[in-house]
């Protein structure tokens, strides 16, 4: 006997609910849980078919069903296999739209630096209140696991880890449910003491393997602040300011704009003093950074959907046309809204 799709759909459901609630499922429960408009009769033949194939068992004569290992086993594999084919096609989606959105704003730096006269800067997309979509551990050597992990914006990011002692397939695959099952839809923020307390005390003996997944999970949201690319253009246009195009004033301001560690401390300060619809104006002392004292700094922050953002800056004198940059930089926040969603069709 095969799994057939209705088979598989009622599999899914019993297991989904069992580890939601923890107590064994019915037929009822499955009739109302699933979109298939089966009698409670007919559930009740295929939970018999599924627990003579060793899918589902029954604690209890007559209790509701809950999954075998076998089962469990049938529906992480299902799930490792729709994520991995979700990633690969994320995977090539994202490097399409990133290799254009990269060219875009590398363009789009140049043309504000022409179009203003003075120098400009656009962070690349940066993605912020990530939520977990997926964790999946896998067994590569007998030490070590390899870490996948998916958040929102379908940002991907592999870690391997060692463990202290050899893990069973059992082990990762009740670490995989545990993990998921805690951790999906959550923020970094979400996942708070209690959250991690209570995970350590289900983990068990493994409760110091599910410390080194959250350490990676932390991680992968550092390495992309880390990743953040930096755009810049029109560093030479200071000199046709006088105020500005000392020796010793141009050369700070030039090797800002060329440190990207620098331009970073810029546009944390940005995204946490973000008002006006995400246009900042800071003038002289205003400036966060002690080497544009003498500058004024224009900056605002762009969006292009699921939390991904990223910021745009226009660095010139104290007099400059604060009504045109305004004005360039509205506009621009629209051309990538519009190239977003073109990209998105």
């Amino acid at each position: 006997m095969e799994l057939d799709d209705r088979k598989v759909t009622i599999l899914k459901a019993i297991i989904k609910t069992y580890l939601e609630t923890g107590e064994p499922v019915g037929s009822r429960t499955i009739s109302k849980y699933t979109d298939l408009k089966l009698s409670s009769a007919t559930i009740r033949n295929e939970m018999s078919d599924l627990e003579e194939m060793g899918y589902i068992q029954q604690p209890h004569t007559s209790a509701g069903r809950i999954p075998s290992d076998k089962g469990y086993r049938f529906y992480v594999d299902q799930i490792m296999q729709e994520k991995e084919q979700e990633v690969t096609e994320v995977k090539s989606l994202m490097i399409k739209r990133v290799d254009r959105v990269e060219l875009v704003l590398k363009k789009l730096a140049q043309l504000l630096a022409n179009n203003t006269n003075y120098a400009a800067m656009i962070s690349g997309p940066q993605y912020h209140q990530n939520k977990l979509k997926f964790i999946q551990l896998s067994q590569m050597e007998e030490n070590k696991l390899l870490v996948v992990i998916v958040v929102e914006g379908n940002l991907i990011k592999n870690a391997m880890v060692n463990v202290p002692e050899p893990v069973s397939q059992e082990d990762i695959l009740n670490l995989n449910i545990l993990l998921n099952s805690a951790l999906n839809g959550l923020t970094i923020e979400q996942i708070n003491l209690d959250v991690i307390t209570k995970l350590k005390q289900q983990a068990g003996v493994h409760s110091q393997i599910v410390d080194l997944v959250l350490n990676e999970v932390a991680g992968a949201i550092r390495a992309d602040e880390e990743d953040l690319q930096i755009y810049t253009s029109g560093a030479t246009n200071i000199f046709k300011y006088p105020e500005l195009s000392e020796g010793e004033k141009a050369s700070q301001l030039i090797s800002t704009l060329e440190q990207k560690d620098k331009l970073q401390e810029l546009i944390a300060d940005v995204n946490e003093s973000e008002d006006n619809n995400g246009i900042q104006v800071y003038i002289g002392d205003e400036t966060p950074l002690q080497t544009m004292k003498d500058c004024s700094v224009v900056t605002a922050n762009y969006e292009l959907g699921e939390g991904i953002r990223g910021t745009i800056g226009i660095i010139g004198p104290k007099r400059m046309d604060y009504e045109r940059v305004l004005s360039t930089l509205k506009h621009l926040m629209k051309q990538l809204d519009a190239t977003y969603k073109n990209e998105e069709s």
